[in-house]
Formats: structure tokens, C-alpha cells, sequence
């Protein structure tokens, strides 16, 4: 059977050992590290891929990018993405108003009452239900407790 391993130069592979060592990583950081030193070590894509409990396709992707990339590729690069239009101001004004007794002939408040709520008060122009969702769940806020919600720690 053909093995299908990488060639880690001696610098890389001192650093991933000491990287594992540390024991504080990130899980794909953990794992991507593993599979490239069992790869020289000389194991097929099949057991490294059964060691770190990934697909066969996802460790041959790991060494195509370690020979690519090197060990760059061991965290992946920020990703883009629509930067929140909310502002902390915003954020703590909807967590108050969840706080608080919720519209009179509701029981308490809903996501959707919230983000209405917040645009009437001008404590912002405008917000979807979503990023009140959002919102909520960074701060563990839950809305299905009795009464107005609370803040789960």
C-alpha cells in the first residue's frame, strides 16, 4: 500500500511537537498538528484520518496545503463577513429593555417586540430580529424564563 505521507522540515516538526506539548490549542489547530506529524511519521491518510476523527479527503487536504502553504495553513485566516452596525450604546439599551416589564397585554417580551420597541425609543434607526437575537445570545439572555428574561451565567 502506498504511503501517502508529508516531509516536515526539522524546524516544523520541533514546533508542532512543542506546539502539542503546550496542551492550551485550539481543536483544528490540535488536530491539523497531529495529522502532519503522524504523515511523517509515515502513516497513510486513511489511519491519520481515523486518528484525529477526520475524512480521508479532509487530512489529504491538510497535506496538499502543508506543501502549499506550510504551517501557515495550521489556523485558517479571518473571514469575512459583514461587521455588526449596532453599536455597544445599541446593545446595552436592547438588554435594558429585555430587562424590563415587557408592553402591557404581553405576558414577555419577544424578539420581534424588542426590535420594534428599540426603533421606537430611537435607540437605533433601525435592527432586524436577527441581530436582536444576536444580541441576546452573546449575552446569554434567554426570553423564555418567566417574567421579562434573565441572564444565564
Amino acid at each position: 500500500m502506498k504511503k501517502e505521507h508529508v516531509n516536515l522540515t526539522k524546524e516544523d516538526k520541533t514546533y508542532l511537537e512543542n506546539l502539542l506539548q503546550k496542551g492550551q490549542l485550539a481543536a483544528k489547530v490540535y488536530k491539523r498538528s497531529l495529522a502532519l506529524l503522524e504523515l511523517n511519521r509515515g502513516k497513510t491518510f486513511r489511519e491519520v484520518a481515523q486518528t484525529v476523527g477526520r475524512r480521508e479527503v479532509t487530512v489529504s487536504t491538510w497535506a496538499q496545503k502543508y506543501k502549499e502553504k506550510g504551517l501557515e495553513f495550521l489556523t485558517d485566516k479571518p473571514r469575512s463577513g459583514r461587521p455588526s452596525e449596532i453599536s455597544s450604546l445599541a446593545r446595552a439599551s436592547i438588554i435594558a429593555l429585555a430587562c424590563s416589564d415587557p408592553p402591557e397585554g404581553y405576558e414577555r417580551w419577544t424578539i420581534s417586540l424588542l426590535a420594534d420597541r428599540a426603533v421606537e425609543l430611537e435607540h437605533i434607526d433601525h435592527i432586524s430580529r436577527a441581530e436582536v437575537g444576536r444580541t441576546l445570545k452573546k449575552m446569554n439572555f434567554d426570553l423564555t424564563e418567566k417574567g421579562s428574561g434573565s441572564s444565564q451565567k
